[in-house]
């Protein structure tokens, strides 16, 4: 028996996973680390912390296992997205990363709609410039700490530091590259054009590889650090929402998944290249070589629901202790007693402002049609379809550019309610299933190293062995209509308060 090792490296956390050729995790292990906000509004990580978690897990993995280090075979590195890793001439770290969800980017992206036009930029990156992306960053730093920028010699992504820790090799690959705005999307490489409009070297960026494709191999150094072998093979891997649509097996056209996670994510497989020119969700090359995906972002989807039961919900919370069971659970089963349309009253998820498709973010939540007869279980209910409808917003932009699903899976904290899912399933109108294998990205990058060393010829072939899907929960007719009904009221209600927001705002 072969194995595969899956290192997920999340904001949090490092999860490394062992399966075997089947897609059965073995052994994990996971560990944590700190994020650092020196000022409002920014965030950073140390990429040290990362490399040590990444060693140690992967170290635990092999020693818990019993596994022959000679038949680990490969390894795929999953990664939070858009983090900045800028290194000197011999390697080193210049400076913490500022990672994905920082956000004091804002002048350095007007400067670059003003340098290179919003248009043009969308037509080669396929995504407008926004303050979680790289490039921004990189420009933040030439701006603030220029004796920082005159010295650096590689920028990375986070996951690609890693990769440079235990390889040696300054690689990356196209579904994370996508995200540092520097890479021409619809042709699968580094954009030529746009560094020599914002002036930035090329050689500071690293070779591109589809994810799939091996990049290097263990390093004497390393495997004397994580006890795998110098021949175990490290292949491109893949940023973490392209990571987890191979861990749900989305990897063909006419397959989705629905992420209820803090955020929410609507992530579609498209072999053909489709962009929508307002903006409005991301295009990314995905880890299926000559593919590409589209996403749209709900920003407060899960959060709304924590939002709610850390505020409102300290009953059931208590009562969950006692009885040993999630206060989710729970709540789940009071929503369940509110009928379609929580009696007319309708929710607004946009605690964060919103992404997709408003591109706002001084839009904020509120409950609609709230009445004196309503109750807890109401507003429950309301919050639960709220993100919802919300969700189906970014599926209806999907739609227009021609990305049609007819399947969808269902991850992250809300894909595991019975009733959520059931919600997703009569608002989108199609099945939502899910996966036996809980694992996402580092199931899919997994998979990636399987590809890369020749276990399986292709993605959807790897996928089909060791993805393994439960029974999906079809739509019920007769709520369809009743949802969509409600829905159309749902959006009306964000261009009937953009004014307001803004006024709001300014307060």
């Amino acid at each position: 028996m072969k194995y595969v090792l899956g290192v997920d490296l999340g904001t949090s956390g490092t999860k490394t996973v062992l399966f075997d050729q089947e897609g059965h995790g073995i052994c994990s292990c996971t560990v944590e680390y700190p994020m650092y906000q020196p000022q409002n509004g920014w965030a950073e990580q140390d990429p040290q912390d990362w490399a040590n978690a990444a060693v140690t897990t992967i170290r635990t993995v092999l020693e818990k296992s019993g596994v022959d280090r000679e038949d680990v075979v490969s390894l795929g590195i999953s990664g939070q997205m858009h983090g900045l890793v800028m290194l000197d001439e011999q390697g080193q770290v210049l400076r913490r990363s500022i990672i994905w969800c920082d956000q004091r980017t804002q002048a350095e992206c007007d400067e670059i709609h003003a340098r290179v036009g919003r248009e043009k930029l969308i037509a080669i990156t396929a995504n407008p410039a926004l303050t979680g992306f790289t490039l921004s960053k990189v420009l933040w730093v030439r701006n603030h700490e220029p004796e920082i920028y005159a010295k650096c010699r590689h920028i990375l992504l986070p996951k690609d530091y890693v990769r440079y820790v235990l390889t040696g090799d300054y690689a990356t690959e196209v579904s994370d590259a996508s995200g540092m705005q520097m890479l021409d999307v619809p042709n699968r490489c580094w954009s030529d054009e746009l560094l020599g409009i914002l002036d930035i070297d090329r050689s500071l960026l690293a070779k591109v590889y589809e994810s799939c494709e091996v990049t290097g191999h263990i390093s004497e150094q390393a495997a004397a650090l994580t006890g795998l072998s110098p021949k175990t093979l490290v292949v491109g891997g893949a940023g973490d929402n392209a990571a987890a649509a191979v861990g749900t097996g989305v990897v063909e056209d006419g397959k989705a998944f629905t992420t209820i996670g803090t955020s929410g994510v609507v992530f579609a497989h498209t072999d053909k290249l489709a962009i929508d020119p307002q903006g409005r969700v991301h295009t990314f090359c995905c880890a299926v070589p000559g593919a590409w995906h589209v996403m749209g972002v709900t920003q407060a989807a899960g959060l709304s629901l924590k939002w709610y039961r850390d505020t409102f919900c300290d009953a059931e919370k208590q009562a969950a202790q006692q009885m040993g069971v999630d206060p989710y659970d729970l709540m789940n089963k009071e929503a369940a007693q509110s009928p379609i349309g929580a009696n007319k009253l309708i929710y607004a998820p946009y605690l964060m402002g919103e992404r997709t498709p408003h591109l706002d973010a001084d839009c904020r939540g509120m409950f609609f049609g709230l009445s004196a007869m309503h109750t807890r279980r109401d507003l429950l209910r309301a919050v639960m379809e709220g993100v919802s409808y919300s969700l189906r917003d970014c599926l209806g932009v999907l739609n227009e550019m021609g990305v049609a699903p007819e399947q969808m899976l269902a991850c992250g904290g809300g894909g595991k309610s019975p009733l959520w899912r059931q919600m997703l399933a009569d608002v989108f109108n199609c099945p939502v299933a899910t996966t036996v294998n809980t694992e996402g990205p580092a199931l899919g990058v997994a998979i990636l190293a399987g590809v890369g060393a020749g276990l399986y010829s292709s993605v959807p072939e790897a996928c089909r062995a060791m993805i393994h899907v439960n029974p999906a929960q079809q739509p019920i007719a007769e709520n369809v209509p009743q949802y969509a009904k409600v829905y159309e009221v749902f959006r009306k209600l964000y261009p009937a308060n953009r004014d307001i927001f803004k006024a709001l705002g300014q307060l």
